[in-house]
């Protein structure tokens, strides 16, 4: 018996996000790791699936899971505002294998200078792509504020590093350990306003509730920034502050010391463990399509919109990247 899809959105979230936990079971769906390994031909697929469905030409005998499925590779592998697919180690679907790898080796290697600013190095790399491929895409950056972006994160990253680790050379060895913590999270402050600067300097697309284009704003650009900061902190703290507590007391056992090749290795697979659960939440923190009242908005903009639109509009949607 063939499924009934006339009632059926490709474009609405099977979770509610109005809800945290609605969002954190959406994104712990399209943030699912092994997504990374599907092949592009079923990827390719998966956007015809989801372009048919929208026009409403679904080939006949499509069940509702087949969609649901498709929808689950389009969300984690193509860009919500171009349709675009990302690039492989940008997609939050990545953030797991690659996040766990770096974290892990900088929380293991932070004793030694070159170390310390390699690993800072390779890990703003990694942030530089993923904010890069997860910007709102509205609004075009140019090569040269991408470099500058990495450049001040990366200079950022560093000097905070190699700062606190000499001022912490007497403090007891758990504080050394949390100083790769302190520069990711002094790095994300930088690196992120600045790879996406130009929505606070032109403004990011805003919407009416049925997607039509009604202005630029700043001050939506500086709140959605701001949320996507606080969710990457989020994101990394519990991996990045409770794993040095456990290896600190794990390094003192007396088998742990027989095999110290191992420690590096645990410590990546302990940091999978923390990045499986994180992502999704700290994605979940706020909602991907932001509301904001329009009275919030520039004051020329809120003269704009109800010269043209009157009360009509009481709320203007964006969104706000990852």
């Amino acid at each position: 018996m063939e499924a009934d899809l006339s009632g059926f959105n490709i474009d609405e979230p099977r979770w509610d996000q109005c809800t945290f936990l609605g969002r954190v079971k959406h994104f712990f769906n399209i943030t699912d790791p092994r997504t990374v390994l599907v092949p592009e031909r079923e990827l390719d697929w998966a956007k015809v699936m989801v372009e048919k469905s929208r026009m409403g030409v679904v080939p006949p005998g499509t069940q509702v899971e087949q969609l649901l499925y498709a929808k689950k590779l389009y969300d984690s592998a193509f860009h919500p505002d171009t349709g675009e697919k990302m690039n492989v180690i940008g997609r939050m679907s990545f953030q797991v294998p690659g996040g766990m790898i770096i974290t892990g080796f900088m929380l293991q290697f932070y004793r030694t200078m070159p170390a310390v600013i390699f690993w800072q190095w390779v890990n703003q790399s990694f942030n530089a792509l993923v904010n890069y491929t997860n910007r709102n895409a509205a609004s075009p950056t140019s090569l040269r504020q991408m470099a500058l972006s990495y450049i001040t994160a990366t200079t950022t990253a560093v000097a905070t590093a190699v700062g606190m680790n000499m001022l912490t050379k007497r403090a007891p060895p758990l504080v050394g350990r949390w100083v790769p913590f302190a520069a990711v999270a002094a790095a994300n402050c930088v690196n992120i306003p600045m790879m996406r600067q130009q929505e606070l300097i032109q403004g990011i697309c805003v919407k009416d509730r049925n997607h039509n284009e009604i202005g630029h704003s700043r001050r939506a650009a500086a709140i959605g920034i701001t949320q996507v900061v606080v969710s990457r902190i989020t994101m990394a703290a519990p991996g990045m502050i409770l794993l040095p507590v456990v290896m600190e007391r794990l390094e003192k056992l007396h088998f742990m010391k027989k095999v110290k090749v191992l420690h590096a290795p645990l410590q990546v697979l302990l940091c999978g463990c923390f990045l499986i659960f994180m992502v999704p939440v700290a994605c979940g923190l706020f909602p991907q399509k932001c509301e904001l009242s329009v009275s919030y908005l520039e004051p020329e903009l809120q003269d704009t919109i109800k010269a043209k639109y009157g009360e009509l509009v009481p709320y203007v949607y964006f969104n706000k990247g990852l």
